[in-house]
C-alpha cells in the first residue's frame, strides 16, 4: 500500500493503530540477537538514570568507553525524571514511586556537585 501523508505530516500506511501494533509484535517476535531485558516503568528509569550518570562523567559512555561530560544533557534527563514523576503521580507502586524519589535525589545532589 502506498504510504502518504496527512495533513498533520504524520507519515501513513493506510493501517489502523492495532493493526500497526500487531506488526510490530510480530516483527519483534523475529528479531535474532541478544534478548533484552523486558521493559517495564523500572526499567525505563534505570535507562535515564544511566543516561543521567553519563552525561554527568561518572559512567563510561558504552559506545565509546570514554568518560565525558555534558551536563546540559545530564540536566536534560534529570528534568525529564522530574517530569515523569510529576506525571505519574497517583498512579505507580510504592516501590516505582520511592525508587524514582531517590534516583532523582541522588542525581540532582550529583549534579550540583559536579557544577561546584
Amino acid at each position: 500500500m502506498a504510504e502518504e501523508k496527512d495533513t498533520k505530516g504524520d507519515l501513513h500506511t493506510g493501517k489502523s493503530a492495532e493493526e500497526v501494533a500487531r506488526d510490530y509484535d510480530s516483527a519483534k517476535r523475529q528479531e535474532s540477537g541478544p534478548q533484552l531485558p523486558k521493559m517495564d516503568f523500572s526499567m525505563f528509569i534505570f535507562s535515564l538514570n544511566s543516561s543521567a550518570l553519563v552525561h554527568l562523567g561518572l559512567l563510561e559512555d558504552p559506545s565509546t568507553g570514554q568518560k565525558s561530560k555534558n551536563t546540559a544533557a545530564a540536566k536534560q534527563t534529570i528534568d525529564i525524571l522530574g517530569m515523569l514523576e510529576q506525571k505519574t503521580k497517583g498512579n505507580l507502586t510504592k516501590e516505582e514511586e520511592d525508587m524514582l524519589k531517590h534516583i532523582l535525589y541522588d542525581l540532582r545532589l550529583m549534579y550540583v556537585r559536579e557544577l561546584k
